[in-house]
């Protein structure tokens, strides 16, 4: 007790209380703990297998068609998912599905080490987690509401989740090159293997009230239709839905082109294309950190639009650039409103939904961010290859320029719906709510 205290006095004299309060929570810290080193192995592994598959086969196809493999069981099982997700303890599938993520780990390092590995194995397991992920995600989504006992730290926690994932990022792509070349492939894919083995540990060290889960009896068909009517009956998540798969699939997928921008319009090598993404992923971390420092949900609703345009537009210039420093610039603008956006939107989300059906919008969530990844990139690549890559990028900043101004038309009517939730859950208090009107009125319209 007197070392946590102490920790928490120094972490308050740097100024960094407000900024990690989420940790405070004991359930809460131990899963911030287990996934940041979870999520560095995670990454380890996503760097080593296409690697590992353009070393097998030299192909580009098949480069594609396992990055497909991996993600479009996300797309098509996450809205069902979803559906029992609600229906089933969140803590429960999150222990069953770290456990699945992890021997599927252990299998691709065993059939490395045992120089069994071919190209058929790796797309079946990438199905496989695939398939994981589509009741992960969403689960972990909106298991973080049943760690946060304050729910008005829930946008620090999810701020906090978005700078574990892109510390991971920045970390585990340059430890993934350092083994793959001193050790291989299948030291990255045990490494990540074990890793999960912390998730778990401290998963069942938590001390997590059961949850009180309605309509068990009901049919699947009948709650995945009851979620989609409530999910997009309900403009203000149906906005940020819409907004969200656009920016997905026309924005987000930009990554795939970065090798070749920076080959063919930057002339550099592996060293450039690193640069690039280490440069999003700082200004992506800057981001989360931001967001993690904010106390309120309260004008997150203003971030959405204005960081969709301002991820946009950076796209836009970027397609322009033929000097590296530009680029590396544009490259953190283009990181920082990205996950702006992102993660305003998944805050506002866990914020305003009902909580027996938080994993059926969850789900959604899930698919309009990740499950539409793999369509978006299939289109980016087609695109490039008839009008080249800086027109894609334009089309893609143009696209979600699009959407931000379309969202911003609603912004008015989207607060005036939120608002009354807001003082629901005690985020505005009633009796302020008319100086709080005006205020929102004069300064964040």
């Amino acid at each position: 007790m007197i070392k946590e205290s102490s920790k928490y006095r120094l972490t308050e004299a740097l100024g960094l209380k407000s900024i990690f309060r989420s940790l405070q929570y004991k359930n809460y810290r131990l899963f911030f703990y287990g996934q940041s080193i979870s999520l560095i192995g995670t990454w380890i592994q996503r760097i080593a297998v296409p690697w590992m598959v353009y070393n097998m086969t030299g192909s580009v196809f098949l480069l594609g068609l396992v990055g497909f493999a991996g993600q479009i069981p996300t797309f098509l099982l996450a809205p069902f998912a979803g559906v029992l997700i609600d229906k089933w303890d969140r803590y429960k599938i999150l222990i069953v599905t770290q456990i699945l993520a992890m021997v599927q780990s252990l299998i691709l390092a065993f059939l490395v080490f045992n120089h069994s590995i071919e190209v058929w194995h790796v797309v079946l397991l990438s199905i496989f987690l695939g398939c994981i992920n589509a009741f992960d995600m969403p689960a972990r989504q909106s298991f973080v509401v049943d760690m946060i006992e304050d729910k008005k730290d829930l946008g620090n926690a999810i701020a906090l989740n978005s700078s574990m994932f892109n510390s991971a990022r920045l970390i585990g792509p340059s430890v993934a090159g350092i083994l793959i070349s001193v050790t291989g492939e299948g030291i990255c894919f045990l490494i990540n293997g074990l890793s999960y083995i912390f998730v778990i540990v401290f998963l069942l060290k938590m001390n997590i009230s059961t949850r009180k889960i309605q309509a068990k009896s009901a049919q699947a068909f009948k709650g995945f239709k009851e979620g989609f009517k409530y999910t997009f009956g309900f403009l203000p998540i149906r906005s940020i839905l819409l907004l969200l798969s656009l920016v997905s699939l026309m924005g987000m997928p930009f990554t795939v082109l970065v090798p070749v921008f920076a080959k063919t319009i930057l002339h550099g090598g592996s060293n450039t294309f690193g640069f690039l993404m280490g440069a999003m992923g700082m200004g992506a971390l800057i981001s989360a950190i931001y967001m993690a420092s904010r106390k309120s949900v309260m004008g997150l609703e203003n971030i959405v639009p204005l960081f969709a345009g301002l991820f946009g537009i950076g796209l836009i210039v970027f397609s322009f650039t033929h000097l590296f420093l530009i680029s590396m610039t544009l490259m953190v603008v283009i990181g920082l409103g990205m996950i702006m956006q992102t993660t305003a939107c998944n805050t506002i989300l866990q914020t305003i939904v009902d909580d027996d059906k938080r994993g059926r919008v969850m789900s959604f969530y899930t698919m309009a961010f990740m499950g539409t990844a793999p369509l978006g990139s299939l289109m980016a690549g087609v695109l490039a290859s008839r009008i080249g890559v800086p027109n894609t990028l334009i089309i893609g900043g143009v696209s979600c320029i699009i959407g931000a101004l379309l969202f911003a038309r609603k912004l008015s009517e989207i607060k005036k719906m939120i608002y009354p939730i807001y003082i629901r859950l005690g985020i505005i208090h009633d009796e302020a709510s008319d100086n709080q009107k005006q205020e929102i009125s004069l300064n964040e319209y």
